[in-house]
C-alpha cells in the first residue's frame, strides 16, 4: 500500500487541484482522532471546499488509486467551457486554437518529452496544464 500511495504522491506532486498526503496516526493521534481514523491504514479524500474527509472505500493499487483520483478529485481545465481555467490557461487556449492540428499535436509530444525532467514544481505544473489543454484539443 505505501509504494502505491508514494507513487501517487509523486504522480500529482505537480497537481493544482490535489494534494496526496499522509499522518503518521502512531504520532499524530489528535488529527487522526478528529478525523475519525482508528485503524491502518485507512485513506480519507477531502472534495474541494470540504473540511469533512470521506473514507475511501477503493482498491489499494496505484492504478485504483490514480482512477478514483483523477474520476473525483482532480479539477482540470475545460477548454469548452473555460470558466474554471485560470487567465494563464485561457491564454493558452486562445494560442493553440489559432494552431492546425498537426502544431498541436507536434508541441503535445514536446512536452511529454519534457515531462520526465528535473524542474521546478511550479513549472512541472504548467507543464501538465499545457498538456491537458492540448490533449482536449487533439
Amino acid at each position: 500500500m505505501k509504494p502505491a500511495w508514494e507513487d501517487l504522491g509523486t504522480e500529482y506532486e505537480s497537481s493544482s487541484s490535489v494534494v496526496i498526503g499522509d499522518a503518521d496516526c502512531t504520532v499524530e493521534t489528535g488529527l487522526c482522532s478528529k478525523h475519525g481514523v482508528s485503524g491502518y491504514p485507512t485513506i480519507k479524500y477531502f472534495p474541494a471546499g470540504e473540511k469533512e474527509g470521506k473514507p475511501y472505500q477503493g482498491g489499494r493499487t496505484l492504478d485504483a488509486l490514480k482512477k478514483f483520483t483523477e474520476e473525483t478529485l482532480e479539477v482540470k481545465c475545460d477548454v469548452k467551457d473555460p470558466k474554471g481555467c485560470t487567465e494563464k490557461e485561457t491564454k493558452y487556449i486562445e494560442t493553440m486554437k489559432a494552431k492546425d492540428a498537426e502544431a498541436v499535436a507536434k508541441e503535445l509530444t514536446r512536452l511529454k518529452g519534457m515531462k520526465a525532467g528535473s524542474m521546478k514544481p511550479e513549472l512541472k505544473q504548467w507543464l501538465t496544464q499545457r498538456m491537458n489543454i492540448l490533449q482536449q484539443l487533439a
